[in-house]
């Protein structure tokens, strides 16, 4: 079991890194939010899973230890593989996904791609008593701000008419709110379309 990996970041690519450590080129699959924090030639710490199937062995890393958590959680469901459990932690961050999971919106979770409304149902059935609530704690007031305030709800009806799903504009913009509430529209809609891209 490889459960954590220190290394220098060799290459990023579209859905995963590798990771130079002992000489050796791992090949981790990682969410948008940890490949977004990854850059060529730097120190990288990730905590990983080990996943062995059949036909494949595969290393998926997070930059936290909570990502990691919700990711054996969610694929601990019957149905929802590692590539859909990193498509939620690539959608969304991590307090939205267990939010929404401990309070059952099934349309937020089934506005991923790949999720359906039966798969969205299922992962609420069996982990909406499962999700250890500091994961949903950042978004309580995160997530009431972009319906409060003006500028969060004029930038998800801009992110929208672009284009983007739902769920990942309510993410995206909830988590800026939270780091500063009182940020413009025109910010919101800059910094959502950095990370939304």
């Amino acid at each position: 079991m490889i459960a954590y990996l220190s290394g220098v970041v060799r290459e990023v690519r579209e859905a995963s890194a590798v990771i130079v450590a002992g000489g050796v080129g791992y090949e981790v699959f990682c969410p948008a939010s940890t490949l977004g924090k990854l850059t060529p030639g730097q120190p990288a710490e990730l905590n990983t899973r080990f996943v062995v199937r059949e036909d494949a062995q595969l290393l998926f890393g997070f930059s936290d230890a909570d990502s990691l958590r919700l990711f054996d959680l969610l694929t601990g469901v019957s149905g929802v593989g590692p590539k859909l459990g990193l498509a939620l932690l690539s959608a969304m961050p991590v307090s939205a996904i267990a939010q929404g999971l401990i309070t059952g919106d099934v349309k937020l979770l089934s506005s991923v791609s790949g999720v359906g409304k039966k798969t969205a149902e299922r992962l609420v059935l069996e982990l909406q008593n499962k999700v250890p609530e500091h994961l949903a704690a950042p978004t309580t007031g995160a997530r009431a701000a972009p319906v409060n305030s003006t500028a969060g709800r004029d930038a998800i009806e801009a992110l929208l008419a672009l284009g983007f799903r739902e769920g990942q504009v309510r993410g995206v913009v909830a988590e800026l709110l939270a780091a500063d509430p009182a940020q413009s529209a025109d910010a919101l809609i800059r910094r959502g379309l950095g990370k939304l891209r």
